[in-house]
């Protein structure tokens, strides 16, 4: 990773196992994730494998998502089904939220 970089949030994933995980590189001294967004960090474990881990942006902290140590060289394909899942779950939640809050505004009125 570059220099001052803290890691890369994911910007899209694919559903397809061959499909783009696209990212975006986070500055250091960037503020902590937003609710359902998704950042990597990838470090060299051997000369073919890397350290991977995906931390998750909640409501008012990040938490761990999930390790992959001494993953192999073909990591992205290995790790996309975890974040795409994650990505969907997030999603669903959010709207289920608004149509909460939503219901709570009109039976308000």
């Amino acid at each position: 990773m570059p220099d001052g970089v803290r890691g890369a949030l994911v910007q899209r994933v694919s559903a397809a196992p061959d499909g783009p995980l696209d990212v975006t590189w986070r500055a250091a001294g960037a503020p902590r994730l937003l609710l359902g967004r998704i950042l990597l960090r990838w470090e060299p474990a051997s000369p073919t494998c890397w350290d991977v881990t995906a931390h998750l942006g909640l409501a008012t902290t990040e938490v761990h998502l999930a390790s992959w140590p001494s993953a192999p060289d073909g990591w992205p394909s290995l790790i996309r089904p975890t974040l795409h899942e994650v990505t969907g779950l997030c999603a669903a939640l959010a709207f289920a939220t608004d149509a909460l809050n939503l219901s709570t505004r009109l039976a308000e009125v």
